[in-house]
């Protein structure tokens, strides 16, 4: 679709102002019904050639818009604080709520476009950095975010011009950066970069739009039509991206769950040994040298009564209590229902040297979401490549992910309930849902069966445990973590 222009297109000051008063009013309008309708976001990615008038178009977006609901959004080069979380959270954390719209600068393709315009390009790095590029968007526009992508394009003639010009007036010199003076030198090698990004990266569901630059006049209208017809006709079903080197292939495996031994105890002796022993290896790694340069995410899943709460509070025993986080997952709050369902916990992963532990977490998608028949099959289907993908991102980027899934017999989760209802110091822990989910076993171990064929990774695997014997869970639980950490490369 990206084809160089033999000549820079222009439209008159008049055919310009005949249409200049009904295109802002259309989108003024069109921005208020999407305010009202909040069904989905717009993104809209602002790219292309240094001097083509991005900025100019951004500013007068916001002025043609109600500037109260658009969020213009650039990502300078990443801070030291930015480079102690994985890469993809502030890129995330941007994102616009449903009904407003957000413009951004760049995003994610910034390192795209630098490899695509090296002389000697890394097939492999350019690959990869597609793939993250597709899967991104696909997961975004698959939760509700609009994704539009335009590219700012002039000849190499037009772009000289337009930087002397701006260079010759005081009060638009401002605006020419080095980036814009060095385009000339780059030209051939930008317009190349542009032209592997866009091909490898357009999709029906995020489009790139060409918006000819050379004419401030033709760019202004070419650019509030593409953003017009995004907002007037949402995106259909998006097409399932699935990257076999990101998620792997559903395993042919037995039910972990059917495999425990729910006998495996621990005396009171055993235990008190051993909680101190993996409770000490556990602060000395977590305030070692090598745990600021890596950071840890804990994920608590499993049966109602099968002690998660303990299990977590033997873990913090161990740390400061300035150096983590817990994380009780409920249902979503307003504001994380009007953002994707991962942005949520995107905003807890924990930086270097920090961690995060999850009473529940993303996997309720496909745990109670899925049981509970809150979302269709499409979205708790898609779910299991999006967590991989989440997971992933986390571990490459140095966050050590162990997830446990706490397992009682029926027996013993019900005489754990009858316990807590004569308790006066358990009784608020059981509930009306609590007996209600009981009843709901049998579809709660087929999606936890499920779960586990489609998310045990090598990256993150499952660890399943017998919490029968809460001693033998508690030390286990320890156990596992402290391993995780010592073994991690670093």
């Amino acid at each position: 679709m990206f084809k160089e222009a033999e000549s820079d297109p222009t439209l008159s000051q008049a055919d310009f102002k005949a249409i200049e008063a009904d295109l802002r009013v259309h989108l003024l309008n069109e921005q208020y019904r999407h305010l009202n309708t909040k069904d989905r976001s717009l993104l809209i990615l602002v790219a292309g050639i240094d001097g083509a008038g991005k900025g100019d178009t951004v500013n007068l977006l916001n002025e043609w818009m109600d500037p109260r609901y658009v969020h213009t959004i650039a990502f300078p080069p990443p801070t030291k604080e930015d480079l102690a979380y994985p890469a993809a959270r502030r890129f995330w954390l941007g994102l616009p709520p449903k009904g407003e719209t957000g413009i951004v600068f760049g995003s994610g393709y910034t390192p795209l476009f630098a490899q695509a315009a090296k002389k000697k390009i890394d097939a492999d790095v350019l690959e990869k950095q597609i793939l993250f590029v597709r899967r991104y968007e696909a997961n975004l526009v698959a939760n509700g975010v609009q994704v539009i992508k335009l590219w700012f394009h002039l000849s190499r003639e037009a772009q000289f011009k337009r930087t002397q010009e701006q260079l010759a007036n005081p009060s638009t010199a401002w605006k020419v950066t080095k980036m814009d003076l060095q385009a000339q030198k780059k030209f051939a090698a930008i317009r190349q970069a542009g032209k592997i990004v866009i091909e490898s990266t357009d999709a029906s569901h995020a489009p790139w739009v060409i918006i000819p630059s050379a004419d401030t006049a033709l760019r202004t209208v070419r650019s509030v039509q593409a953003i017009l017809q995004a907002l007037m006709h949402p995106v259909g079903k998006v097409p399932p991206f699935h990257d076999p080197a990101a998620a792997p292939a559903l395993k042919k495996q037995a039910n972990p769950l059917e495999k425990l031994d729910y006998k495996a105890v621990l005396n009171k002796a055993e235990y008190d040994t051993q909680i101190l022993q993996w409770q000490n290896r556990l602060a000395e790694v977590v305030r070692s040298k090598k745990f600021k340069k890596m950071s840890l995410a804990v994920v608590f899943e499993g049966a109602d009564a099968a002690g998660k709460g303990g299990a977590i509070r033997r873990v913090t025993h161990a740390i400061d209590a300035r150096q983590f986080n817990i994380m009780p997952v409920a249902a979503p709050s307003t504001t994380e229902l009007s953002h994707p369902y991962l942005w949520r916990f995107w905003r807890n992963v924990p930086r270097h040297g920090r961690i995060a532990i999850f009473d529940r977490s993303w996997y309720g998608r496909v745990l109670v979401e899925r049981v509970e028949k809150l979302i269709p099959r499409a979205t708790w289907s898609r779910a299991y490549d999006e967590i991989n993908d989440f997971e992933q991102q986390l571990t490459a980027q140095g966050v050590i992910v162990v997830k446990f899934w706490l397992a009682i017999t029926p027996d013993e989760q019900l005489r754990r309930f009858r316990e807590r209802e004569h308790s006066p110091f358990k009784q608020f822990k059981i509930t009306a849902e609590d007996w209600r989910n009981r009843k709901k076993s049998k579809a709660y171990a087929e999606a936890a069966k499920e779960m586990f064929a489609h998310t045990d990774t090598p990256h993150a695997p499952w660890n399943v445990l017998s919490a029968n014997d809460k001693k033998h869970a508690r030390v286990e639980v320890l156990k596992r973590i402290v391993l995780a950490l010592e073994h991690a490369p670093g």
